[in-house]
């Protein structure tokens, strides 16, 4: 598929950056003020609107990457070099934040540079982590929805969507192991999805409009619900445990909401320079969450873009949108010189005869 007829997902991708970074910004900078709190302040509710109308952009990255992987296959020089990717993040960035002191509450030890060293297993980046773990298992998950009939593939989606999002949606309890999506079981949930859109597609969606719609509604719900309990909290103190249940990425709303905005985006008709442009960039858009993630900046990049000087909705507004423009410049920018320098290096190893035969063999066998 030509690039120009995926730049809007490819767009997508970005926007969805965008709002990982207006998460991190909001969560990790002390915007977000807590639910059980008798006062919230206009700028509290500003604070959680956003974060309603962002916490989709997980499962939009998920989305994104089982549409695409769904229709794929397994290759190892994939998986070694998104390692290599994540492994020089984390340790370069990791190493400058400890030297800077950068680093916060977070204890530069033992477990600090072991996981700079060993950033999948010890869980670094929960997002690379849980991707990887599922990219392993892409062989045999690639093969059954491939193979699999309309009705297969959606009873297997609904299944597994039932088991782990539908459930704790709508039960008034904490189910014991839910991971809330911070794992590969919901990353698996999210593909069998995808990989049935991707197949079938949903004609209901796919009509002009009813994807914002969906999108903007289902903000909307995570944000009211949210309210709704915290109302009943204050009044009855029941829920305490389940005020953020909204705005987990396994939750039915946050789903949803995601489904509508990945089918408000396949709509979009983008081509010539703009096209180009934008798939020019989309390749970097890991690195934005990369470098703004990593452990030794983690908590710090907040305030030196002035997470500590807000006072009103708007000023909350408006530093957000500055925030998500530096961190995405930079990251885009670091990445770029990132993959030059991979590139250099990568041009030296093919040059050894034994990479040489290796290559020619993957090739052979594609």
């Amino acid at each position: 598929m030509k690039k120009e007829r995926m730049a809007n997902l490819e767009l997508l991708r970005s926007v969805a950056m965008g709002m990982v970074v207006v998460l991190h910004y909001l969560g990790k900078g002390g915007l977000l003020p807590e639910l059980s709190g008798e006062t919230l302040g206009s700028t509290g509710r500003t604070a959680w609107l956003l974060e309603a109308f962002s916490i989709v952009a997980v499962n939009v990255y998920m989305f994104i990457s089982g549409y695409f992987l769904s229709t794929s296959s397994f290759k190892i020089s994939r998986l070694v070099r998104l390692y290599f990717q994540v492994w020089f993040y984390s340790v370069a960035v990791g190493i400058v934040g400890a030297l800077a002191g950068w680093t916060g509450d977070v204890p530069v030890d033992t477990h600090y540079f072991l996981t700079l060293l060993f950033p999948v297993s010890m869980g670094h980046y929960w997002f690379m982590t849980a991707y990887v773990y599922f990219y392993l298992l892409l062989p045999f998950l690639g093969i059954a929805v491939k193979k699999m009939s309309k009705r297969e593939l959606g009873m297997s989606a609904m299944l597994l969507l039932t088991a782990f999002c539908f459930l704790k949606s709508v039960l008034p309890l904490r189910l014991e192991m839910d991971g809330q999506g911070y794992d590969c079981l919901w990353y698996l949930c999210v593909f069998v999805a995808a990989a049935y859109i991707r197949r079938f597609g949903l004609p209901f969606l796919e009509k002009k409009g009813r994807g914002l719609l969906l999108y903007l509604i289902g903000c909307l719900a995570i944000f009211g619900g949210t309210f709704m309990l915290r109302a009943v909290y204050l009044k009855t103190g029941s829920f305490g445990l389940m005020l953020k249940m909204c705005f987990e990425y396994n939750h039915l709303l946050p789903f949803l909401a995601a489904v509508g905005l990945f089918f408000a985006f396949s709509r979009l008709q983008i081509s010539g320079k703009a096209a180009e442009v934008i798939c020019r960039i989309s390749p970097y858009t890991l690195g934005v969450y990369l470098l703004h993630e990593n452990i030794g900046v983690r908590y710090a990049w907040q305030n030196w873009l002035g997470a500590g000087q807000i006072g009103s909705p708007l000023s909350l507004i408006g530093r957000t949108a500055l925030a998500v423009l530096a961190v995405f410049t930079a990251g885009l920018l670091v990445d770029r010189v990132r993959a030059l320098l991979f590139d250099g290096i990568w041009n030296l190893l093919k040059r050894l005869p034994l990479l040489q035969h290796f290559l020619q063999k993957q090739n052979e066998a594609e």
